[in-house]
């Protein structure tokens, strides 16, 4: 993401140092260059590609327009920019060993890398943060679903704050220190052998953003045990004879606390039933057996509890797989960058860190993937603009 693979020649001369940083058209065979090539233009096509399809779905079916999809669509162009600027301009870089493009393009290259990536993992925050509150505190989120401006100061957030993070280091810095140590055929940031600003600045962007979405995932994965331990004790039964004349659901008492409460708390106060509904088949003998209307409100009522608890299970078991991607793509970097800094990169090999840099950059290919085709709506938006012709069939077929 945020260096290149040629900032080591500006150190102390090693013989494993400059081996290391030759340019990658040096180290390898031109069918092994090709290939690595065509691998890198690949990764930032599907990145392009697969964010393009999310920001164009939003912008062409109004059904994705609320609340918490607004971050899907500041997550999805961040990571499109990433594609569309970063990767290209680093690719001949990284091939050759060599910045052509002058110190001008250099600043603006390093800006928006460092900017889009941070921005992208404080969205990822964000999306969890949203899904959390989804689960764990439904009334007042769904309250809060009509506030358009509520998610627009928080996207907005979003930027500031990864723009504060990196960018004035990377624009001032070399003015603070009176001199810039980076070559003219380089680019990188002139922090990047500053490890105390570089253990500072990795554990906002990414230590905590990974303990953020940990403890998150951790609360719904409580919150669902709890709420199934309760379902568990509650009676759908069928009516048989000499019993209520509809499925009674338990409910707790008023007044009563209940590790479900989140769970009911999903439904409106109007749907639980009233006393005066409890009828039975002695008091309303012309009834006999048949399903009375509190029997379908009820019913109902169950229905409506079990298929939000389901919603959330997917919601829980979607975050887990973010978590885990996110810490497989960031935490090698990461802790790479911290350990070279300490270093001053003699003991990192740079095949190692070219690694770890594009793996970082592979989260925001596969963001795409994770969140927005796990998400029906979007699914359903993507096939209507990839395959109209089916999706206009299933349409028909639906009603």
């Amino acid at each position: 993401m945020h260096n290149s693979t040629a900032e080591t020649p500006h150190m102390a001369g090693m013989s494993n140092e400059t081996l290391s940083t030759l340019p990658l058209i040096s180290k390898f065979s031109l069918g092994v260059l090709v290939l690595l090539a065509f691998l890198m233009v690949l990764l930032a096509l599907v990145t392009i590609l697969g964010n393009a399809l999310v920001i164009i779905a939003f912008i062409m079916d109004r059904n994705l327009r609320h609340r918490s999809n607004y971050y899907f669509l500041n997550l999805a162009i961040s990571d499109f920019a990433v594609g569309a600027f970063c990767m290209p301009l680093y690719i001949p870089y990284s091939l050759t060993g060599k910045w052509h493009l002058g110190r001008g393009v250099c600043k603006l290259w390093l800006v928006m890398d460092y900017l889009l990536c941070t921005a992208s993992v404080f969205n990822i925050v964000l999306i969890s943060y949203d899904r959390f509150l989804s689960v764990t505190k439904a009334v007042s989120y769904r309250a809060q679903q009509g506030m358009r401006s509520n998610p627009v100061v928080k996207m907005v957030a979003i930027w500031v704050f990864a723009f504060l993070l990196y960018c004035p280091a990377i624009l001032f810095w070399e003015y603070m220190a009176g001199h810039s140590k980076i070559a003219e055929d380089q680019c990188c940031a002139e922090f990047s052998q500053n490890w105390y600003f570089l253990l500072c600045a990795s554990t906002l962007e990414f230590f905590v953003p990974l303990l953020s979405v940990t403890y998150f995932n951790v609360h719904i994965f409580h919150n669902i045990q709890r709420r199934q331990r309760h379902d568990s004790t509650q009676d759908c039964e069928p009516p048989r004879s000499g019993s209520l004349s509809w499925r009674f659901c338990l409910l707790p008492r008023p007044g009563a606390s209940s590790p479900s409460s989140e769970a009911d708390d999903s439904v409106s106060s109007s749907a639980r039933p009233k006393k005066e509904s409890l009828v039975t088949e002695t008091s309303s003998p012309s009834r006999g057996n048949s399903v009375t209307p509190e029997n379908d409100f009820s019913v109902s009522f169950c229905v409506r509890i079990k298929s939000k608890l389901q919603q959330d299970k997917k919601i829980a078991k979607s975050l887990a797989i973010i978590v885990c991607v996110f810490a497989i793509c960031w935490a090698p970097y990461t802790l790479l960058m911290i350990v070279s800094g300490a270093c001053q990169r003699s003991c990192v090999h740079e095949s190692l860190y070219e690694v770890t840099f594009w793996l970082l950059w592979l989260n925001s290919a596969l963001n795409p993937f994770l969140y927005s085709l796990c998400h029906v709506k979007f699914r359903m938006a993507f096939m209507k603009i990839l395959c109209p012709k089916r999706f206009a069939t299933l349409r028909s077929g639906s009603f």
